[in-house]
């Protein structure tokens, strides 16, 4: 207790309180975050072995699925580890660089990783539109500056964020009731004015999320017209098939997004601990399913998957 109390009192440390409400089930909490982590973990990293090691998957499709997993593997890396130092040790102590810096790349990732789903569904129009010239549009090199494209932006849009908290004075309690400093939760450690930062992170959720999800939209409404001028019904099912592991790895993705941010806008009446299971679901569960999906889905990764399993 002692040792609590002086971490509290360092004005150059917050307190991550975990789960607040839930402390007793910490321990057993912490069983399905640190399975799903090792599945997430497990899957992502087969993934980036087998396409790396197998010269037929260096296609533009592969590589896109090389930034979804790597995008995969440090969104819940960025959070997991210190959650379960909390629910195991009670190691509850983050310092205010260390806090904005995780806030920073955990949500530079996800805006990362938003990017790799437009640029996905591009892929999947010009492979139905155009398939003669698909690997001449989208060539290797073209989609490593794509990539680098999307990264620039999440890092230009994100970095003001921690930069404008650190400019803030924090409350003296300098306690966070939540795994992780995702920005909401920081927000309201701020005991200063913050308009310009909320504005500037409401306008940064709109913008992001509005312009990716209508570049989405614009190129699945492409795919449709694209489909529907083909005439054989075996082809119809065959373009649609190309499209289902993506269709299914944004609902995995957006959806519990969705729900967490509903779940904010509504915030009377429901627990604070279950914003905090949610904000951790939509961190956890999409890194896991997605290489599962794709494994499924796509038989040439499901077969070279298979093989090197067997080899092993």
């Amino acid at each position: 207790m002692a040792a609590f109390n002086r971490t509290t009192s360092d004005p150059s440390t917050f307190i991550l309180m975990g789960i607040p409400g839930l402390e007793a089930a910490h321990i057993w909490i912490s069983i399905p975050f640190a399975t799903l982590y090792i599945i997430s973990l497990l899957g992502n990293f087969t993934l980036l072995s087998v396409v790396g090691k197998e010269q037929t998957l260096h296609k533009p499709m592969y590589l896109l699925l090389c930034m979804l997993a790597l995008t995969d593997i440090a969104t819940p890396t960025f959070v997991v580890p210190k959650a379960l130092c909390i629910f195991w040790f009670n190691l509850k102590g983050i310092t205010v660089a260390g806090c904005l810096t995780q806030m920073f790349f955990l949500h530079m990732v996800s805006v990362m990783h938003s990017s790799t789903l437009v640029t996905m569904a591009f892929d999947r129009y010009i492979a139905i539109n155009n398939p003669l010239r698909y690997a001449t549009i989208l060539s290797n090199a073209r989609l490593v500056k794509l990539g680098l494209v999307g990264l620039i932006r999440a890092v230009l849009f994100i970095l003001p964020l921690p930069l404008l908290m650190s400019q803030q004075p924090f409350c003296a309690n300098h306690i966070i009731s939540h795994t992780q400093c995702e920005y909401i939760a920081v927000a309201k450690m701020v005991c200063g004015d913050i308009r310009v930062t909320r504005i500037y992170g409401l306008v940064l959720m709109f913008v992001i999320n509005g312009f990716d999800l209508t570049l989405i939209a614009l190129s699945y409404g492409l795919i449709i017209r694209a489909v529907l001028r083909i005439s054989s019904k075996k082809a119809h099912q065959k373009a649609l098939n190309t499209c289902t592991a993506h269709i299914c790895v944004m609902l995995t993705y957006y959806t519990p997004g969705l729900f967490s941010n509903i779940t904010h806008q509504l915030s009377q009446g429901i627990s604070p601990y279950i914003h905090i299971i949610l904000a951790n679901i939509y961190l956890l569960i999409p890194p896991m399913l997605n290489p599962i999906i794709y494994g499924v889905k796509t038989k040439e990764l499901r077969d070279k998957v298979g093989k090197y399993t067997c080899r092993r």
